[in-house]
């Protein structure tokens, strides 16, 4: 299983990569033929009209669909964290639907 990482508008500090494979790196259990993960941490720049706003977004990569979920707060930590939970649901519903 692959993972990239990227961010927008936002530095790529060593604690957010730590923190997106430490979220992102056990998918595998709910799931075990994920071929790859792309995961996009960023910061909103238009549109927003009090603070900053941060995303995160991950697409995952299984045979035959590819599996979308994304979130948007004004913590990034905790936006990762949603999405985490959100893209295990969804790998769970693939599951059932695929038995």
């Amino acid at each position: 299983m692959k993972t990239n990482i990227k961010a927008t508008n936002v530095e790529l500090t060593p604690a957010i990569k730590s923190a997106v494979k430490e979220k992102f790196g056990g998918l595998d259990k709910y799931f075990t033929n994920i071929l790859q993960i792309d995961v996009e941490v960023g910061m909103i720049t238009k549109g927003q009209q009090k603070g900053d706003i941060f995303f995160c977004e991950v697409n995952v990569s299984v045979p035959q669909k590819l599996l979308r979920y994304r979130k948007e707060y004004d913590d990034l930590y905790k936006a990762i964290n949603d999405v985490k939970k959100g893209i295990q649901l969804e790998l769970k519903k693939y599951k059932e639907k695929l038995k």
